[in-house]
């Protein structure tokens, strides 16, 4: 019998008024993605699941499963690509600029400018706008957050600095607490030890297993780590680890099922 949004409870974990032993904050009335589950990873296109899958992860545009745990991705730190315009035109300023004038552009994803996160005002006009798009996600019916590109920061040392990445993600989680929302930490294994700053609730990581990160995030989120690998080897070693967590294989696409190159595997 398949589980549905209204019973969403019985799959994850919900905590009411606790504190944690680690100083990370309380968790009030909301649900964590229930830890060591089917997990599918659909960035690149919403598709069935299967029977099996408990947690699906989906861009902040996609539609929510109904029977099962969703995580709403959002990109916090830097423009989604085919967005370009709306900031250039609407928010020229909140985008990050070097000492020309000229707007920074992730040396690996080159249609993704990078937000200015520098200052105090402008974190506070970016949350109007983020913060938007998770109150759309929680309106969606999705029960959880992942902010990407959290470390951000670290590809343009000269401009951006750590402090301001964890200022900004925690009005980012205040703002997902406040509609009831779970919130993950995406990557960034160096911040995993500032989470009572951030108020991330869980981990989504990329690659953990591949860069012997893993061990980090399960010391600061126990078992409710979320690991998407794209090599068999490093899946396969992660499984053998850490079998008391959610690992997929995905290829590098993350192509929806049909396309090619599709991969799709769990421990």
């Amino acid at each position: 019998m398949g589980k549905t949004a209204l019973g969403i409870g019985a799959l994850g974990i919900t905590l009411v008024g606790c504190s944690t032993s680690d100083g990370a904050p309380a968790v009030v009335g909301r649900v964590l993605p229930p830890a060591n589950a089917a997990f599918d990873y659909q960035l690149g296109g919403a598709y069935e699941p299967t029977a099996a899958t408990e947690i699906i992860a989906r861009d902040r545009t996609a539609t929510p499963d109904a029977n099962r745990y969703n995580i709403c991705y959002v990109n916090g730190f830097q423009t989604q690509p085919g967005e370009t315009a709306m900031w250039l035109d609407d928010n020229p300023d909140l985008l990050l600029r070097d000492g020309d004038g000229d707007p920074q552009i992730d040396p690996e994803w080159p249609d993704e400018f990078i937000l200015d996160t520098s200052t105090d005002e402008k974190r506070t006009r970016l949350e109007v706008i983020v913060g938007g798009w998770i109150d759309e996600c929680a309106d969606r019916g999705f029960q959880a957050v992942e902010i990407d590109n959290l470390d951000t920061y670290s590809r343009f040392p000269e401009l951006l600095t750590a402090d301001a990445a964890v200022d900004f993600a925690r009005a980012l989680s205040d703002r997902a607490h406040e509609v009831g929302m779970a919130i993950g930490q995406k990557n960034s294994a160096e911040l995993v030890s500032r989470r009572a700053e951030t108020a991330f609730d869980f981990a989504v990581v990329e690659q953990c297993n591949k860069y012997d990160e893993c061990a980090q995030f399960t010391a600061g989120y126990g078992d409710v780590v979320f690991i998407i690998e794209y090599e068999r080897e490093d899946f396969e070693r992660g499984c053998v680890a850490y079998p008391q967590l959610s690992i997929v294989l995905r290829d590098l696409e993350l192509s929806a099922a049909g396309a090619p190159g599709y991969l799709n595997e769990s421990c």
